[in-house]
């Protein structure tokens, strides 16, 4: 489907084909391939465990550090759920079978700990160590969906190293002074209804409840139906400030979907921005005519227009130091010997700063609109949807540094992303930060997508010690 062009987007999305709502998943990958280089500046060494042999690190006494030991554990129970047999890849979808699976792992892991379970009016999941009321909270987590045949680190790391982190702080003694909570947010990926962030869009009010409502997936189940079906109160949805009001601090750990980790050698590092980006539809209408029959020269075919617009789309790319990709497509009449009368296809943009989206985009179109007019096309673009740059807490993230650096005095990596994210949406109701852990592949929603088991270990380690810098005496 398409996007509601008053509803911005702030993270990937991709819609599976009707009648795709089953589970899926990614092969769990060999440890031990990241790349080396210096390790970020932690409060703890992290020790290299063995993979495949139900070993786990140990630490410098000879014990088990329980963030460590825990984490290895839940991954390896979280990892086959939703995975599909034939891609690798998971397929979890929001409301479906293996969103319910995943949302009942999210409820053992807190039950376990003997923490207050709670699920809001937006079907996101919640556990309080603490009293929600006082507030101030620090609250950290990610999501547990997926997009289609993605990875098995993209949300799924966050959550599990923040349970790890929880484990990780009980074990030093750590006493908090505020309350803390770990979240599952609702179909932040976007998969099935096409919009990314839903559960934290409709917290924080940028979604509203008739947009909401009108939100279908392929086979035009509605959000209300999906999640009545799901066994929620879809009439309950809306904005959730009295929430809000009760957190001082959102801190986000996610695995970097780029190699910037990878190339400087460090296993963690702090998100500065979300680069601002959109999604632009490009609407190509020639003549439909027969393939066979028709000269070259009498054919009025979009699909050339639509072709030479995407090698400008790189070509703008390039030049800005941006990214630009068409990795949609939609043709009528969509026969193999007829030439189409629509080429409809969406470009995805994101650039560092707003005046380089907006060249590179204006360059794409300038170009689309000549190839329209050689060809005698018609052109139509839209814009979908638009999210503008997400700067993240400036003294969040200093003190995250701080943190970091505190015994070593070594300066962690601070870098931006084009990737959109819960984070980035509360960013405008509340402080937020987040954590990178380094992907030395940089694929992401991709089964090849992969972190280390030794720099996921480091990214609880780092998680722990900010969640004890923020919330502990």
């Amino acid at each position: 489907m398409t996007h509601d062009g008053n509803a911005p987007v702030g993270a990937e999305v991709s819609s599976p084909p009707a009648g795709s709502a089953a589970p899926a998943l990614p092969q769990e990958s060999p440890a031990g391939s990241a790349s080396g280089g210096t390790p970020v500046a932690l409060r703890n060494d992290c020790p290299q465990p063995v993979p495949g042999d139900g070993s786990r690190p140990a630490s410098a006494d000879g014990g088990q550090p329980a963030g460590g030991s825990s984490f290895h554990e839940m991954w390896r129970e979280l990892l086959p759920v939703g995975r599909h047999p034939d891609s690798r890849g998971y397929r979890r979808y929001a409301w479906t079978g293996a969103d319910a699976d995943c949302r009942a792992w999210f409820r053992e892991q807190v039950e376990a700990r003997g923490l207050a379970y709670e699920v809001d009016r937006n079907g996101n999941q919640w556990a309080w160590l603490g009293d929600p009321a006082a507030g101030d909270a620090v609250v950290t987590g990610s999501h547990l969906d997926s997009v289609p045949d993605g990875g098995a680190f993209d949300g799924p790391l966050g959550v599990v190293s923040s349970f790890a982190a929880l484990d990780e702080l009980r074990g030093r003694g750590a006493r908090f002074a505020k309350p803390l909570a770990i979240v599952n947010f609702g179909d932040e990926e976007g998969a099935r209804f096409g919009l990314a962030c839903v559960g934290s869009r409709l917290t924080a009010g940028q979604l509203t409840v008739e947009q909401a409502h009108r939100l279908t997936d392929g086979d035009g189940v509605s959000l209300p139906q999906a999640m009545e079906a799901a066994g929620y109160d879809p009439e309950a949805i809306g904005p959730d400030p009295e929430r809000l009001a009760r957190i001082g601090a959102f801190v986000e750990l996610h695995v970097e979907q780029g190699r910037a980790l990878d190339l400087s050698g460090d296993r963690v590092g702090i998100a500065s921005a979300i680069w601002p980006h959109g999604r632009w539809r490009f609407d190509f209408r020639g003549e439909a005519n027969h393939a066979g029959t028709t000269r070259l020269t009498d054919r009025r075919d979009p699909m050339l227009s639509y072709a030479e617009t995407v090698l400008a789309a790189r070509r703008e790319a390039r030049l800005a130091g941006a990214v630009a990709t068409f990795g949609k497509i939609s043709v009528e009449p969509n026969g193999v010997n007829a030439i189409p009368s629509l080429v409809r296809g969406w470009l995805d943009s994101r650039a560092a700063d707003q005046e380089t989206l907006d060249t590179v985009v204006g360059g794409v179109e300038k170009a689309a609109r000549e190839y329209a007019t050689a060809h005698g096309v018609d052109l139509d673009v839209v814009r979908e949807s638009f999210t503008p740059v997400v700067e993240f807490d400036h003294a969040l993230r200093d003190e995250l540094g701080r943190i970091l650096g505190k015994d070593t005095g070594l300066t962690v990596p601070v870098l931006g992303t084009g990737a959109g994210h819960d984070a980035g949406i509360l960013s405008g109701s509340i402080p937020t930060a987040m954590l990178f852990v380094r992907n030395p592949t940089g694929v992401s929603h991709s089964p090849a997508e992969f972190a280390a088991e030794d720099d996921c270990v480091a990214g609880v380690r780092a998680l722990a010690d900010v969640l004890e810098g923020l919330a502990c005496r």
